[in-house]
């Protein structure tokens, strides 16, 4: 399976019981998956497992809010590059340079208390913020309408059914 390739950072707080690389690569490649456009190894994503404070301050420094939230992502292209990119990486696989899609930073405390709340296993919650992230980097944005965050969903839910999670939005 073709993903982005993932530059992952482990906060220590985030415990080792999980093996969290192997499964931002499996959220990455299911994503991948439904999400054509993110089949392309050539992508490079930062993504980070962080805590609240972390997440924290990035989130009110860059998006004016104080306070911790699940996942933040900070892409580096539009939605139009990612499609182009991927488009002229498919047409010369030899010679695909290196794209900087953008970061993903998830905080545990808020990812933790979200997870009990919907009765899931921090794994599976985790999974599903690292699917949201990365679409969020290929360009794909909810907050733009419920039509656009209707087809989010969607790919969501069947990134996570290629995984064996049920849909996150039937609650």
């Amino acid at each position: 399976m073709t993903a982005p390739t993932l530059e992952i950072d482990v906060s220590p707080e985030w415990g080792d019981d999980i093996d969290w690389d192997m499964l931002a690569h499996r959220a990455a490649e299911a994503c991948a998956a439904e999400a054509q456009e993110l089949a392309d190894p050539a992508m490079l994503v930062s993504l980070v497992f962080a805590d609240d404070e972390e997440i924290h301050a990035l989130n009110k420094q860059w998006r004016a809010k104080d306070k911790p939230t699940n996942v933040l992502s900070f892409p580096m292209l539009s939605r139009e590059e990612v499609l182009r990119a991927h488009a002229n990486n498919t047409a010369d696989e030899s010679e695909a340079a290196p794209i900087m899609l953008g970061d993903i930073v998830l905080a545990l405390g808020v990812c933790a208390r979200e997870a009990e709340e919907k009765s899931v296993a921090l794994a599976v919650h985790a999974t599903h913020l690292v699917i949201h992230g990365l679409l969020h980097l290929a360009g794909h944005d909810h907050e733009l309408g419920d039509a656009e965050a209707e087809a989010m969903e969607a790919i969501e839910t069947r990134a996570l059914a290629r995984l064996g999670i049920a849909a996150p939005y039937m609650n």
